[in-house]
């Protein structure tokens, strides 16, 4: 049987009534809740949110978390743990909110990633030298420790 055209916008008017139902029940998060889930403080939490990096609703004194701040919240941790600035962030999620392509913030995540290589790359060519410089050192060490105990055995051996 095929329904008649005002069964049919009936029912589209009824799913988008259940979506907005839907979006008005979403997921919300306590402060704590977010602090336990990613093992930091609550007061780290509040320095994003006064950085403008998140922004909970507030109900009283009470901050109500979205899942759109925890993601924002993933994503500064993420960036946080890959070394980039709050600046660096920052403008990474400013791009989130204007592209909704993502176009802009993929391309500005691609060169602060190849900045980050190459910065680390430089850093692990330093470590690399300096590693060879202190094993150099110590085996001059070993061997000098050697020869003085070297010395001193053959000084004994030569007063008996």
């Amino acid at each position: 049987m095929i329904p008649d055209h005002n069964t049919a916008q009936a029912d589209a008017t009824d799913a988008s009534t259940a979506m907005a139902d839907e979006d008005d029940r979403e997921e919300t998060f306590t402060i704590g809740a977010l602090a336990d889930e990613f093992a930091i403080t609550t007061r780290a939490i509040r320095f994003y949110e006064a950085r403008g990096l998140i922004s909970p609703r507030r109900e009283g004194t009470s901050r109500i978390y979205s899942r759109r701040d925890r993601v924002r919240l993933i994503l500064i941790l993420r960036g946080k743990n890959l070394g980039f600035t709050l600046e660096d962030i920052a403008e990474y999620l400013a791009l989130y909110d204007v592209d909704p392509t993502q176009r802009a913030q993929t391309e500005l995540l691609l060169a602060k990633l190849e900045d980050a290589i190459s910065d680390l790359n430089g850093k692990r060519a330093d470590i690399d030298r300096s590693l060879r410089d202190l094993k150099e050192l110590r085996a001059k060490c070993i061997d000098f420790l050697k020869a003085s105990r070297a010395e001193a055995m053959g000084g004994r051996a030569s007063r008996s």
